[in-house]
């Protein structure tokens, strides 16, 4: 299998229009349009009945004491952990694509409850669900995709993986808003064949700037 988009290459740079966040001059951080990108794919095996798409970024940072604070970065060197902005699954054996836009346009405060499904599926949970959820006007369930948004002061430019799993079943059992600890044991002995699409982003001005 073979994951390509029109919006950004292999190991390219994400577009601001993909991201949950832009950087600004004067408070680091603005919303940005939270478009997801097209995703387009091909060479799926004989036997397909169903693909799974997941958008993971494994560069999260597993301390926060240094995250988003004045005058620290938060170091390139430490321990790192997924963080989860897409979760779909049950999308039918005949899908090679997925628009852009067409799953999310904009920022939602307090995340999509129901969000937009273009096809039929189910979608998941992602974890901006628990990193607002102390925040008065963010806390919510946010389901569907949501993009990228790393700490304005990391020292490591993040990764995200678009990838696309072919499965040999036709649909999985999982209520909407699961999770990936969910996913990942329901499509388990289920697997024909995955591909990965990685984009990178980053809002530190001193690592854009390089």
């Amino acid at each position: 299998m073979r994951v390509t988009s029109p919006n950004f290459e292999h190991e390219g740079t994400i577009p601001g229009e993909f991201a949950f966040a832009v950087p600004d001059p004067d408070q680091h951080v603005a919303l940005s349009q939270n478009r997801n990108p097209q995703l387009n794919w091909e060479d799926a095996p004989e036997g397909t009945q169903s693909f799974v798409v997941c958008c993971i970024d494994d560069d999260a940072p597993t301390k926060p004491d240094d995250v988003n604070q004045e005058g620290r970065e938060v170091p390139a060197d430490l321990a790192r952990a997924e963080f989860v902005h897409w979760l779909l699954a049950n999308l039918p054996a005949a899908t090679r694509q997925l628009d852009a836009g067409a799953w999310s346009e904009g920022v939602t405060a307090g995340g999509k409850a129901n969000p937009p499904s273009p096809l039929p599926g189910v979608q998941g949970e992602n974890d901006y669900t628990g990193w607002f959820a102390g925040d008065a006007d963010m806390a919510g369930s946010y389901q569907g995709y949501d993009g990228p948004c790393p700490p304005w002061n990391d020292a490591r430019v993040h990764r995200y993986h678009f990838s696309v799993f072919a499965l040999d079943c036709a649909t999985l059992d999982l209520a909407p808003g699961f999770g990936l600890g969910e996913l990942r044991a329901a499509m388990e002995g289920h697997v024909l064949a995955m591909a990965t699409l990685t984009g990178h982003y980053t809002l530190n001005p001193r690592l854009r700037e390089a």
